[in-house]
């Protein structure tokens, strides 16, 4: 990744808790210098000093990059402490938050918002990035940049698509925990010890969305792979698949109040 113009001159990182301390990592193994990074957090991580990183410091006057990574509950506190001009990228990665109220705080920026998981602890995330009209192609291609440090990156046709990637991919890894702790559940139901049947769940759920991610297929056909007519998968899925009480219901009840509390916070 080519990062010379943000060593050069500077990136400023608002709220260094979980995900922006994964993109920090995720940044420094990638070629970012430690010294052209500013963290603003009251609560720092000890080692930052130690790596070089300015913390709660001078800030540079026109830093190429502004990342802020704070809950959107106190954005309206962050935004206003904040000031930059034409020449620096404002990132967001706040849920819930619009392009419209960063262009409130930074008229002349150009501003991308984006969504990450919290896979990119591990640099397994996927990232879901929109700009203003102020961003043009050099600005979004240094978001991706930044971004896919820690996973992969896809771009939105529309702001409006924010809050179902939100309630997706955003929210997504915390379903996917219940499913191994239901799965789980059900093993020890029926007659597992409970350290084993967590183990085989959470091997199952991560070895399957490896396989998916591999093979690159409509999941329907990796699906019927694994099902052989009247066989013991196809006596799972036919309770899972139920259209009143299965899965998909329950899916799309779930996506659906997410996204919906993704707009309220928006608001």
């Amino acid at each position: 990744m080519d990062f010379s113009k943000v060593n050069a001159c500077g990136l400023v990182l608002v709220g260094c808790g979980r995900m922006g301390g994964a993109l920090l990592d995720g940044w420094l193994k990638n070629g970012l210098a430690a010294g052209a990074v500013h963290v603003i957090d009251p609560h720092p991580r000890a080692e930052l000093l130690d790596l070089g990183i300015s913390v709660n410091g001078e800030l540079p006057a026109d830093p190429a990059v502004l990342v802020i990574a704070v809950k959107p509950q106190m954005m309206a506190d962050v935004l206003p402490r904040l000031s930059v001009g034409a020449g620096t990228l404002v990132i967001s990665v706040a849920a819930g938050v619009t392009l419209a109220a960063y262009e409130a705080a930074f008229p002349a920026a150009p501003i991308v918002r984006a969504m990450p998981n919290t896979p990119a602890a591990i640099g397994q995330g996927i990232t879901a990035v929109i700009g203003n009209a102020r961003a043009d192609e050099v600005e979004m291609a240094l978001a991706e940049a930044l971004l896919s440090a820690v996973g992969r990156v896809v771009r939105l046709e529309s702001e409006g698509q924010m809050d179902a990637v939100t309630a997706l991919s955003g929210s997504g890894p915390a379903y996917v925990f219940h499913m191994i702790e239901a799965m789980a559940a059900a093993g020890e139901a029926e007659g597992l010890p409970a350290g084993l049947a967590l183990e085989l769940a959470r091997a199952t759920v991560a070895g399957a969305g490896a396989l998916a991610v591999h093979e690159d297929e409509d999941p329907a056909k990796l699906r019927e792979a694994v099902t052989s007519p009247g066989g013991t998968t196809a006596a799972g899925l036919k309770e899972l698949m139920d259209p009143g009480t299965g899965l998909p219901p329950l899916m799309r009840r779930t996506i659906a109040a997410a996204a919906a509390r993704g707009r309220v916070l928006g608001k």
